[in-house]
C-alpha cells in the first residue's frame, strides 16, 4: 500500500534528509537496508516504503544511480582513476557489472564516457531525450570553450578565499519541477522567526548532484538560508553546515535564464587556470531578490570548493 500525501508528514521528510545526507557521504561504503533504515530509526519494512514514498525512488534503485553517478563525475575530472577501481570502490561485483550499469545509464561505456567533455556529453543528453520539445532549463545554454570563457570575462570577477563555517537551515528539492514553493516555505519560515533581521541571513542553494550527470528531474538540491545566529529546525525544515574549506567565488549579475551558462562558464574557467574540484558541492548565495529589481536581475555569488 503507498502513503497519500497526508501522510508523507514532516517527521518522515525529516528523517529521510538525515538518511540522504548518510548515503552520499558513504557511497563508498556498505549501504545496506539495515543499515540506512537505522540511521532514520525506522524499521527497514517501514524505512522502505517511506522513503520510496518521498524520494519516487527505492533505496536500492537510488543507491544504484547515485554510485554510478559519482562513478560519473570522477570519470570527468580524474584521469588516473582506473574504472577497475571504481567498480571495486562503489561496491559492484565485477568490472562487467559495473559497465553493465554505467551503460544502462549512460548509454555509452566508462571508457567512452571518459573520453568525451562534460558539455559535449550535455548535447549528447539532450538530442538523445524521448522528448525533442522538452524544455531545456538548466542546459539551454551549451556553448563552446571560447564563448564561455568570454561569458566570464564579461560577467563574473572570481576571487579564491578559504571560507569559514556555513551553518545553514534546508529543504530538500529534488528536480526542477516546483522549485519556487521550497523557495518561498524556506523565506516564509526564516522570516517568522526574524532571521533576515540579521543582514548576515542569506538565501541559497546547494547542488547534490550536477546536470550534467544527473537526470534534471533527480537532481538533488538543499534550497537553504545561512544563518549566523543560534537557530533551531522544525518538521521538514533541517540543519547542516559547510565546513571550512577553499573555494573558488565567482559573482555574478544575471538573469535567471542565465545560471546555467554562468556555472558552466565557471567551470571551465576553474578547469582553465589549474584548479581542482573537491569532493564538497558547489553552492549558490542570493545577495537580492531578483524580483525587486527593475531588470530581474539577480547578483549572486557561486561556489565551487577546490582542493
Amino acid at each position: 500500500m503507498g502513503f497519500s500525501g497526508d501522510q508523507i508528514t514532516t517527521d518522515y521528510i525529516h528523517r529521510i534528509n538525515k538518511a540522504l545526507y548518510f548515503i552520499d557521504t558513504h557511497l563508498d561504503s556498505e549501504l545496506s537496508l539495515a543499515i540506512v533504515a537505522e540511521v532514520a530509526h525506522y524499521s527497514p519494512y517501514h524505512f522502505h516504503r517511506v522513503f520510496k514514498a518521498v524520494v519516487n525512488e527505492t533505496l536500492h534503485t537510488y543507491i544504484t544511480r547515485k554510485r554510478i553517478e559519482k562513478a560519473a563525475s570522477i570519470l570527468f575530472r580524474r584521469k588516473e582513476v582506473s574504472i577497475s577501481e571504481l567498480s571495486f570502490q562503489y561496491g559492484f561485483k565485477s568490472n562487467s557489472s559495473f559497465t553493465r550499469t554505467f551503460k544502462k545509464t549512460y548509454g555509452i561505456s566508462p571508457t567512452q564516457f571518459r573520453k568525451i567533455s562534460p558539455s559535449r556529453y550535455s548535447k549528447i543528453r539532450q538530442k538523445n531525450r524521448k522528448n525533442g520539445q522538452e524544455k531545456e532549463v538548466f542546459e539551454k545554454y551549451i556553448c563552446n570553450i571560447n564563448n564561455h570563457k568570454n561569458w566570464i570575462k564579461m560577467n563574473a570577477t572570481i576571487e579564491v578565499k578559504e571560507i569559514l563555517e556555513l551553518k545553514y537551515a534546508y529543504i530538500n528539492h529534488i528536480g526542477i519541477n516546483n522549485i519556487e514553493s521550497s523557495f518561498e516555505k524556506l523565506y516564509k519560515w526564516a522570516n517568522s522567526k526574524g532571521f533576515f533581521n540579521d543582514p548576515n541571513t542569506k538565501i541559497g542553494r546547494i547542488f547534490h548532484d550536477s546536470f550534467k550527470i544527473t537526470d534534471q528531474n533527480k537532481v538533488r538540491m538543499s534550497i537553504c538560508t545561512f544563518i549566523s545566529i543560534p537557530f533551531e529546525t522544525q518538521g521538514e525544515i533541517s540543519n547542516s553546515v559547510i565546513e571550512k574549506t577553499k573555494c573558488l567565488i565567482a559573482r555574478f549579475k544575471i538573469k535567471p535564464e542565465e545560471f546555467e551558462k554562468s556555472w558552466s562558464s565557471f567551470f571551465v574557467w576553474m578547469n582553465e587556470n589549474g584548479f581542482k574540484k573537491a569532493e564538497s558541492n558547489p553552492f549558490e548565495i542570493y545577495l537580492n531578490n531578483f524580483n525587486e529589481h527593475p531588470e530581474n536581475i539577480c547578483i549572486v555569488d557561486m561556489y565551487i570548493p577546490v582542493e
